[in-house]
């Protein structure tokens, strides 16, 4: 099966064109598409509408490559619009009755409880709503309560919600227009926090700009090794034919994660849409969201044991890797050497774009790309992931304890500027290393557990895998 005729992409944001149209610049990992001549064309002002088989093809490999994504608005409706909302929910009976409300009658709803301290409070609501009911005697865990729903749905198209979730048959809607495409398996929209009556604290405040499961305003393939490499099913929309045997009931955090992997690697599409969003509770309380950053944390372990290749902290290529440990060396020979590797890397990726305009050009700012992102990925490590080897390391030595501050307060300052909060910057950076400390904690625990340092480990990628020239051929 090929995308439909009407189908829409645009350019993502980071693709660039190059050669006076001639080729696309862009996608993770960096790769140069030189276009044949009948198909340079097709792309009119970033945009390319599917009309032929030439079209399909090369709207095919561009999302495949991550260069361009679907443009919701302009898609065609679903051709097959039946759904059924699968509700997980232990207690949380007020919430469960807001989120009924929100959905609506039109489809079927099934309310799985997972054997709720007080069951005769779920049972009430989901009758007032007329939802069907599927009653655990023993708790299983979110995927496990899921896949007892799953089992009960008889539409082409399941609805996953969590019963903290707020969202509207236009969100549902909405998402169901990118199973256009044959190959998307999932789709997730963004997630971000319910608005209440009261104030929020200062905890909430920084919750709304850096939530875990706020994936971000840009749209984009979901693919480990990207920047949105993993998705929530806190509200997920998919296709019921790709899901198989469901989630992984041995795991009880990370089981999103697994199931969105497992969909990848069997050659599925996740899509990430954050033109329509659902309104999520977040966690107000210090200490309960404080326990919850931990538990996210925990699922490293178990991921990793499942997906090795996906899991690493941080990727990067050999010449970012000697860049980061020449300058956190600090010694004399530091400079030199980042700017000699600097150098070099340029040039290299400037061979690599032989044939284009302005090859060097190119080359520079992708190389300065991946040095911020290396620099970032490092800043990351020290406070975040390696945070328990950093603060030892503070302890002995004057250059950790440079790194270690640089990190923490570079980071604050740029991710402040970035998220624009209302929240003062003293409260951010405090709320942001107390998130840090959280999730590297859960991440040791789960490390230490699976008796595996694979969750702490980086990975180094060889050249060919960073910048990748191949032409496109419809």
């Amino acid at each position: 099966m090929s995308i439909p005729h009407g189908f829409v992409i645009a350019l993502d944001r980071h693709t660039r064109v190059v050669d006076g149209g001639r080729a696309l610049l862009g996608g993770f990992p960096t790769r140069l598409l030189r276009l044949a001549p009948r198909a340079r064309p097709l792309l009119s002002d970033r945009t390319l509408r599917v009309t032929d088989r030439a079209s399909a093809v090369l709207a095919d490999r561009l999302l495949e490559f991550g260069i361009a994504n679907p443009v919701i608005e302009a898609l065609p409706p679903c051709p097959d619009p039946r759904y059924t909302v699968v509700i997980p929910v232990r207690d949380r009976a007020r919430q469960l009755d807001r989120l009924l409300a929100a959905i609506g009658t039109e489809h079927q709803v099934i309310v799985v409880d997972d054997a709720s301290h007080r069951p005769e409070e779920v049972a009430a609501v989901a009758a007032k709503h007329g939802a069907r009911l599927v009653a655990l005697l023993t708790n299983l865990g979110p995927a496990g309560a899921r896949n007892a729903g799953l089992g009960q749905v008889t539409t082409p198209y399941v609805v996953f919600a969590d019963s903290d979730v707020v969202l509207t048959p236009d969100t549902i809607r909405t998402l169901l227009k990118h199973f256009a495409d044959p190959r998307v398996a999932m789709v997730v929209p963004r997630i971000v926090g319910l608005p209440t009556d009261a104030p929020a604290n200062w905890i909430g405040r920084y919750e709304e700009v850096r939530s875990s499961l706020d994936l971000g305003r840009n749209p984009a393939a979901v693919r480990p090794g990207t920047p949105v490499s993993w998705a929530s099913t806190a509200c997920v929309v998919a296709r019921v034919d790709a899901l198989k045997d469901g989630f992984d009931e041995t795991m009880r955090v990370g089981e999103d994660v697994d199931l969105c992997w497992r969909l990848i690697e069997n050659g599925w599409r996740v899509r990430y849409e954050p033109a329509v969003e659902a309104a999520h509770e977040h966690r107000l309380r210090l200490d309960d969201w404080f326990l919850r950053k931990a538990v996210y944390g925990t699922g490293a372990g178990p991921l990793a044991r499942r997906h090795p290749d996906f899991i690493a902290p941080a990727v990067f290529a050999p010449w970012s890797a000697v860049l980061m440990v020449a300058l956190l060396a600090q010694r004399r020979w530091s400079v030199p050497i980042a700017g000699a590797v600097l150098g070099v890397t340029a040039v290299r990726i400037a061979r690599k774009l032989d044939g284009t305009e302005h090859p060097y050009r190119l080359a520079l700012r992708l190389t300065s790309n991946g040095a911020a992102s290396a620099l970032s990925q490092t800043s990351a490590l020290l406070t975040r992931h390696w945070w328990p080897l950093t603060a030892l390391g503070c302890t002995l030595s004057g250059r950790v304890r440079r790194a270690a501050a640089v990190a923490a307060l570079t980071d604050v300052a740029l991710e402040y500027r970035t998220d624009k909060t209302a929240l003062d910057p003293v409260r951010y950076g405090v709320a942001r290393r107390l998130d840090d400390l959280a999730y590297g904690g859960g991440v040791w625990l789960s490390a230490v557990k699976e008796r595996s340092t694979k969750a702490l480990r980086p990975c180094i990628v060889r050249p060919r895998r960073r910048v990748s020239s191949g032409r496109s051929r419809p």
